[in-house]
């Protein structure tokens, strides 16, 4: 009966934080923070303006949680990317957010495919940075009888995988990292033309304190801050970064701010816990026995041995 209790509490708060990440989504997904992301992430857009990007390159309304990541790679029709097309084969995980846009010297056709990701957990038991580039080879196979077919390889547009991680550990807090392809000569002096070879690129964006930060970071760190209050989001936001403040952004703001990731995480580890300490002391395990049967990741496993030897510290 404990363990039930234990789980059930673990799906209730499960439950808000799918609600929260749904929020940080739509957020995100507004144009003109996508338009900060693109001109900060992303070398082609870095001498645009914030306007001309949302207006100009940013094609049609981004899909959020719509396009799959695994999809049937048997599909035998062009008709744009797709969106909709889940493997029978694999389970439907989809994309926080996608996107197409048009390169700024005025090409009238796709040429780029962007997905934007909020990571919470930067340990989820596998490197961030694996996934990213697992995410942009789908983007590239998955062109495959929507942008090209047979041998059309010329045709393939570049992809950008970008992850928002709202927690990562103190190394990595307030910077931007890019992986991706470059070329260099083994033997000899060879020199490809770059579009031929730079079609996947992977960039991380790791928040810290607003007030360390500047340009994307700290537009990002107000944005999805969880102590600061809605009012002052939206100031800033509109002050400092020319963001309107549209019905639905307003309405994300707020949302995002009554489900606070802070206010859960803390939550979530002050429970988890509890629920250490009450099996330790229930079924006699150890914290270890405890941790695996909770599901903790290894990762965490020492943040919440720390945390129970100091509460059994004399005072």
């Amino acid at each position: 009966m404990e363990i039930q209790n234990i789980f059930a509490n673990r799906i209730d708060t499960a439950g808000n934080m799918i609600s929260y990440d749904e929020s940080c989504k739509k957020v995100l997904a507004n144009k003109y923070i996508l338009a900060w992301i693109l001109k900060s992430c992303v070398q082609e857009y870095e001498d645009c303006s914030i306007k001309d990007i949302t207006e100009k390159y940013i094609e049609g309304n981004p899909e959020i949680s719509k396009t799959a990541v695994h999809v049937d790679e048997s599909a035998e029709f062009i008709t744009g990317t797709n969106t909709e097309d889940a493997s029978i084969n694999e389970g439907v995980t989809t994309f926080d957010i996608k996107f197409m846009s048009l390169l700024p010297e005025g090409s009238k056709e796709i040429d780029m495919i962007i997905n934007v990701e909020s990571q919470n957990d930067f340990y989820p038991g596998y490197p961030i940075v694996k996934r990213g580039i697992y995410y942009t080879s789908r983007m590239i196979s998955g062109q495959y009888g929507t942008v090209f077919v047979k041998s059309e390889y010329d045709k393939i547009k570049k992809v950008v995988s970008i992850w928002i991680c709202t927690d990562p550990p103190n190394y990595r807090k307030n910077t931007i990292t890019d992986y991706h392809i470059q070329e260099e000569s083994i033997i000899g002096d060879v020199k490809e033309k770059a579009s031929n070879y730079d079609l996947m690129k992977v960039v991380m964006v790791c928040l810290g304190d607003d007030k360390e930060s500047n340009g994307l970071l700290k537009m990002l760190n107000v944005l999805l801050s969880g102590s600061m209050q809605p009012a002052d989001k939206k100031k800033i936001l509109k002050d400092e970064f020319d963001i309107p403040m549209t019905k639905e952004l307003k309405e994300g703001v707020d949302d995002m701010c009554n489900l606070s990731i802070g206010v859960f995480k803390e939550g979530m580890d002050e429970a988890t816990l509890n629920n250490i300490k009450s099996l330790m002391t229930k079924k006699g395990w150890d914290i270890e026995e405890c941790m695996d049967i909770l599901d903790i990741p290894e990762e965490r496993w020492d943040t919440y041995k720390d945390k129970l030897a100091n509460e059994l510290q004399p005072v």
